[in-house]
This record gives C-alpha cells, structure tokens and sequence, in this order.
C-alpha cells in the first residue's frame, strides 16, 4: 500500500466517470487537496462540525464535490496486477464502474474518481450480481456462470483471484422475455391424497411440491412440469420418491418454497391417524392445521401482516443480489450448524458497504442508552444499515476495536427486552423467554418506534456476528423465518386458553361451558371484551363450531392483538437480512446463532437432575442415566444446547446454574429425567412445563445417542416421531 500524509498534490486533471472513467493523477506519494479527513454527516450535506450531540453521524470514504452537486469524489486504491492505463471494476454508489488507472501511478497508491450521480441512473435498467472466482482463473480469463438460466461469460478483473468475489452487472431481461423450458416428470399419487391438495416429493434431492389434479386419484400416476434450473446431466439423475409425514418445507413449481402437510399413517391399515383429533375435515384440526404469516407491503409505508393457511404461502427462495437460487439455500439447510453459520457469515460480509464507502459513528450517552440508540437507528437509511457501525459512549475514552459494540448489543437488548419497560413480557410457559406486549401502546406512546428499532437491532446482530441477552418465544421466531404456527404454539403465549380448549374437545357437549365467541385480554389490570366474529357476543360455542372456535382464538392470541407491533418489529429485521437467507436455520438454530451457543456445566446440570419413573429407584447409578449422560458428553456444543432447548424450551441457562431452573409457574423445576416402557414408543419426549423428558429404558447405548439424536433434530420440523 503507498504512503498517506496531509501535504498537497501537484496540479491534475480531473475526468468525469461518465465520459471517461480516469482519475486525478497522485504524485510524489503526496494526494489530492480534496483527500482530507472526512466531513461527518447525519445524513445531510452540512459542513465539517464538531461532534458533540448523540445520534448516528456518517462518515463518507471520500470527500463529497461540493462545487457540483451532480458529481461525487470517490477515492479507491489500486489494485496489485494493474498498470498505468489498464483499466480496473470499482463499485461506487451502488454502481460498478471500470477505471482506467492513470500514468504514473502503481498498485497501492490511492487516487480519486469523479462519476456523475446520473451514472447510477444510467444503470437503472441494469442487474447487479455477486459471484466467486472459481479455482485455477487468472486476471483476464473467462469463466461462465448461470444467471436466470442463461450461461454468461465473464472475465476475471485484474487484481482478482480464485475465490474472490466479484460484482458483475447485466441488463434486465426486456418484459416479453420467453418463459424458461420445462421438464416433465411422471409420479403416483401416494395414499391419503385428495384432489386439489399439495403433496412433497423429493427430485434431486430438493423438495418439490405438487398439487393433484381435481380429476386424480391415490395411486392413479400423473404429471407435472418443472421448470429447467439444472444441467442435462443433474436432470437426468432425478430421483422422485414420496416425502413422510409431518410439515415440510419444499421446492413448488413456481421455483418458490411451499409447507405442505402429510398425515401419519398407522402401520396396520395404512391409513390416516386421525383419531385423537374431533375436528372433521376441511375444519380446524388441532394436530395439523397451520397458519403461516404474509407480509403485506401497505400503500401507508406500514407492513401489514395476515395470516394464510400454511399450504396456500409461498415464500422467496432465491436473493438475486447473491446470485442465490433455491438449490444452495435447500443445500445449506442440510448442513451441520457450523457449516450454515459460517455461509451465512460469508454472505452477510458480501452485503455489506464497503468501509471505504460509508460508516456510520454511533454516539450514545450511558445514562440515556435506549433513547439515544433508537433515534440513532432512526434516523440510519435502510442502505446503511448494512454498514459497519462504530460505538462511542459520550464522555468515555476508548476506541470501538468490537468491545464497545459486543458492550452496546448486550446493554441495550437487556433493557429494550426487560419486562419492565412493556414492550415484550414473559412467555406462559417459560419465564427465560420474551412475547410481545400486546398493552406495549399503554406504557409507551413511542412503542411501534421502539419495535421497528428492535426488529432493527436483532437484524444487526446477525448480520454482524454479535450476540443478544435476549431469548424470545417460539412463534416469534417462527414468525421470523415464516414457519408454521400450530396449536401448540398458544401454549406458549397463553397456556391457561391452551389447556382450556384442550379440556373443551374431550366434553360431550361444550355448550354448557357458556362460552362465546369472544376472548378476554387483560390490559395492566382492565380486562377487555373483544369480539372474534361480528356480535360474536351473541354467538355461543357449540360441538358444531368449536373448530372455528379455535382457530380464532389462535389467531387472535398469536397474530391480530399484536399485528402492529409486530409489523413494525418484522420490517426493522428484515431492512438487514434478506428474508430468503434465513430459510436455511430452522427456529431453534436461530435462537443459537441470536443468543449464542450456552456455557453448559455438565456435572452441574447432573447434579441438579431428578429421576422419575422407572428410573425412580436407582437414579443416575442406572444403565441407561449412566449412558444418557456419557451421550451428552460426546455431543458437540451445539447438540447439548439443542437437548436443552427440547427439554425446557429455549437453550439458556439461569446465571445461577440448573439448580434454579425454573417452569412454566415461575417456580423451581429441576430438570428430569423419566425412565419410560420402551414399547411406549422408541423416541425420547420432551414436557417443556416441567423440564421433563420421557427417555425410554433402552438396551444399549448406541440406540439412545440414535434416537435422542434425530429427536432434537426433527422436533422442529413437526414431524411424528412414533
């Protein structure tokens, strides 16, 4: 890299981008007058002050050409490879640019670009992509690459090499563009299917969803089109077989992902087991039915959600700007937890603006964090959100190298997530995790600001690697990665209208309960009517309607009585991360890679768990606790906190150690292990109210690490696990 000081350069010429992409010559190691420290910002052109009042203030790479409004400076170093004359791709206002390295100037040294801001208006109609040099291509070599099924070649920029990633721009494909071929492929309609219902299959190994024709029957074979994506030779090793039971997330013709649903089949009859759920189809069914949220982008500016019937949705599962289709993302989420992490790192790092571009200086005051931070956030554009962020508590030395940011995130998510300031509360069944706060608009007028900053600050966090105190629900996180909400999900929200519609379904006549079709909220000690369906006051619960029953109450208890907060809380998060990117970590993954994996104390946690059961009398000198406990010990990191996860909810653990692991009542539950039957059932349960899990008295330890294994790893999936 060439040398930097303060003295001024020697007369040069000055070229617009736009008519010729050169740059002001440096000489003598000396730069430009216009390279100087950087004016900071708060997203204003204002003259260079001094910086004494909180806020967000952004610090340009370069300084801005104030004497025409039409033209930016940016400065950039010349990379190793290029000569005098070669030209070189700079990516400068969101706009890649080939620069012709000026004479006399060598790679290391720094020299200023001038480009119109109608440049980027040039390019309005252009594709910006990112792809990697493969291995063995030098500076000027061609490689292809497939971009919306078209093979395009591309040649390596000087200075790049393998494994680089380099941005690349096309034209946008004119409207009447034609439709990419498709392929045809044969399939038996499996057992269990109706007409006009969705069903997963596995081509390639990829999960793809169809839906059978209205004219179609089980066992009857049909056909259906998808579209070309892959090579001739990938498509002719497809493979199709039928997925199992349980929600799945899958590949839909449309090239998006879809949730379809397979019942469970007894073994004996091959037929649907269904008997442990009343609702008759085309209803409510308490065991299967799902909803999952829709992000509505309203006319106001607002995001607006609803909720869809889970085989209706279908979600992005392609980010252009990564040149990320759905076979990578359906390929990392079969990869090991560190696997997906570190991809998901990798691609966060090619969002990001580059520092030379922009960053943002974060000045916040100890005593006024939460304030000062939100109307930070606020006033920080979606664009530089994707920017790295140095902190600075004001009247406190010290220099951001990371320890003051890990500080920030820690102190303002302990305070932004604390029951006491009413925007989130404790779940029902977990008092270690966070539900919205549907009275969050009482206590604070400023609430929905408040949301959109903590949809802004858990996206942060992510996007940088940095953890949070902070542990939510288990439909708040679904409800971030668009999974399925289940009646068992109210459990967690409000477990007393959970276990009262459960004792409902098993009454011969619910009328006598004198229940309407209204929901009780309490609101900081008022208690509010609210009505589920219109005069629902007037309506009373019977056998005949108890599905629509329930299926409003969920609706209502997971989704409508916090629609705005949640909005507001959904858009902040997603102005980071690309939704589509989270679609390879399932929700309890997420809450790992959010909150980090937990410090687990072993001898702590065996100390401090009780044996029920047919485990009662001997405890841990049993065989199977004895191998339960050596399984635990070989598990990676990330499975013990998976087992813990299973078993009481969430993967954190109270700062105290397991002896005051709590349960759902907010008293002391300690951890236990209850020794089960194995013909009950060859797969661990968890009871995450009472830290219970049912392990069966296995005959050898290689069965219990198997099958305590693929629990915690399907238990997220919906699957069935008799």
């Amino acid at each position: 890299m060439g040398n930097e000081n303060s003295s001024t350069a020697s007369a040069s010429t000055n070229y617009a981008a736009n008519d010729y992409p050169g740059a002001r010559n440096r000489r003598n190691n000396q730069p430009p007058p216009i390279v100087q420290t950087a004016p900071l910002t708060n997203g204003i052109n204002r003259p260079p002050r001094l910086i004494t009042a909180p806020g967000a203030y952004s610090i340009a790479g370069t300084q801005k050409n104030r004497n025409n409004n039409d033209t930016v400076s940016y400065t950039i170093t010349v990379p190793r490879g290029v000569k005098p004359n070669h030209q070189f791709p700079v990516s400068a206002g969101g706009v890649q640019l080939m620069v012709t390295c000026p004479p006399n100037v060598k790679p290391g040294d720094r020299i200023v670009v001038l480009f119109s801001r109608s440049t980027s208006r040039t390019h309005s109609n252009e594709l910006r992509y990112t792809t990697t040099v493969p291995p063995g291509i030098r500076p000027g070599d061609q490689f292809s690459v497939v971009i919306n099924n078209k093979q395009v070649n591309v040649t390596c920029p000087p200075g790049a090499r393998p494994g680089a990633q380099i941005r690349i721009r096309l034209p946008e494909a004119p409207q009447n563009s034609p439709v990419p071929p498709h392929q045809t492929f044969e399939v038996t309609v499996p057992y269990g299917v109706q007409p006009g219902q969705p069903f997963a299959l596995i081509a390639n190994g990829q999960r793809v969803m169809v839906h059978c024709p209205y004219d179609a029957r089980p066992g009857q074979k049909i056909r259906f089109k998808v579209p070309i994506q892959l090579s001739e030779s990938e498509l002719k090793s497809f493979n199709i077989k039928y997925e199992q039971e349980g929600w799945v997330r899958c590949v839909g013709t449309d090239l998006k992902f879809h949730w379809a649903r397979h019942e469970n089949k007894d073994e004996g009859t091959g037929k649907i087991d269904d008997s442990n759920d009343k609702m008759s189809q085309g209803k409510f069914m308490q065991k299967s039915s799902a909803f999952v949220r829709r992000i509505i982008a309203a006319k106001s500016g607002k995001t607006e959600i609803e909720y869809m019937k889970a085989e209706e949705v279908s979600l992005e599962a392609a980010i252009p700007q990564l040149n990320i289709n759905f076979q990578t993302l359906s390929k990392m989420s079969t990869g090991s937890f560190k696997m997906k992490v570190d991809w998901f790192h990798t691609q966060c790092e090619s969002l990001r603006v580059p520092w030379e571009e922009e960053h943002q200086r974060i000045r916040i005051r100890r005593e006024n964090l939460l304030e000062d931070s939100m109307m930070a956030f606020h006033g920080i554009t979606t664009y530089q959100m994707r920017e790295r962020f140095r902190f600075e508590f004001i009247h406190e030395p010290g220099e951001d190298a990371g320890g003051i940011a890990r500080e920030w995130f820690c102190l303002v998510s302990e305070q932004l997530f604390n029951p006491n300031f009413a925007l989130f509360q404790y779940s029902s069944i977990n008092q270690m995790c966070m539900q919205i706060n549907p009275s969050s608009g009482i206590a604070n007028a400023e609430h929905l600001q408040f949301f959109h900053f903590a949809g802004r600050l858990i996206g942060k966090a992510l996007f940088e690697g940095q953890l949070v105190v902070a542990h939510l629900a288990r439909p708040l996180y679904k409800h971030l990665l668009a999974w399925p909400i289940m009646f068992s999900d109210l459990e967690h929200v409000d477990k007393f209208r959970h276990d009262s519609l459960l004792k409902m379904m098993k009454m011969d006549d619910v009328s006598i309960c004198q229940v309407d079709f209204t929901v009780t909220d309490e609101i900081l000690g008022h208690h509010k009517t609210v009505e589920l369906i219109p005069n629902g006051d007037k309506v009373q619960v019977t056998n005949e309607n108890l599905s629509e029953y329930m299926e409003l109450v969920l609706k209502h208890r997971t989704l409508n009585q916090i629609k705005e907060q949640l909005g507001c809380f959904m858009s902040g998060f997603y102005e980071v991360i690309p939704e589509a990117l989270l679609t390879i970590f399932d929700f309890q993954e997420i809450e790992l890679l959010l909150c980090g994996l937990p410090v687990i104390d072993l001898e702590d946690w065996k100390e401090n768990t009780s044996y029920s059961g047919l485990l009662d009398s001997e405890g841990n000198d049993h065989q199977v606790s004895i191998w339960f406990w050596e399984v635990l010990e070989e598990f990676e990191s990330d499975q013990k906190a998976r087992v813990l996860q299973f078993v009481t909810g969430t993967s954190g653990v109270p700062s105290q150690g397991f002896s005051v692991l709590q349960g759902n009542d907010g008293n002391i539950r300690k951890f236990t292990i209850n020794g089960v039957n194995l013909q009950q059932g060859k797969f661990p349960r968890a009871h995450t109210c009472f830290n219970r899990i049912d392990l069966p008295i296995y005959t050898n330890k290689q069965d219990l690490k198997q099958h305590l294994a693929l629990a915690i790893q399907l238990e997220c999936t919906g699957f069935g696990l008799e």
